[in-house]
């Protein structure tokens, strides 16, 4: 298998409060919600770097979709991770998502590994790193 990941999807409670929070909150960019004229169809794609995108996806749906009955979920199943160009990036980038309404789950700081970043929390828990690596500066 080459690594060819093109789509990342957020099961989430809400869609429409979701839409809000990384639409109108982070500033992503999107057509909004689409697919609503089909049962378990509505979902809101976001365009992210290189071609990748964001779906965001109801989480009923995509059980409906997969087959597997709705469970529990964990904050620390995974996390994405938004690097950026430097230490006054982080905490702005950390500031925008908890006027969102994010939950800051650790405040920016030093790492251990020579870096700076902080985690915050979406509206459905899913948890996002914003960090600055100086090894790994981001292009744009």
């Amino acid at each position: 298998m080459k690594a060819r990941i093109s789509l990342v999807t957020l099961a989430v409670a809400d869609l429409e409060r979701s839409l809000l929070f990384y639409r109108d909150g982070l500033g992503l960019q999107t057509e909004g919600i689409v697919g609503q004229e089909f049962e378990h169809g509505a979902v809101a794609f976001f365009e992210l770097q290189g071609g990748l995108k964001l779906a965001l996806w109801p989480r009923r749906s995509l059980a409906h979709d997969t087959g597997l009955a709705p469970g529990g979920s964990s904050a620390i199943e995974f996390s994405l991770g938004h690097n950026v160009a430097s230490r006054a990036e982080v905490d702005s980038v950390m500031a925008q998502a908890a006027r969102a309404g994010a939950v800051i789950v650790k405040p920016a700081g030093e790492t251990f590994w020579g870096g700076y970043a902080g985690y915050f929390q979406d509206p459905d828990q899913h948890l996002w790193e914003v960090a600055w690596n100086p090894q790994w500066t981001p292009e744009d």
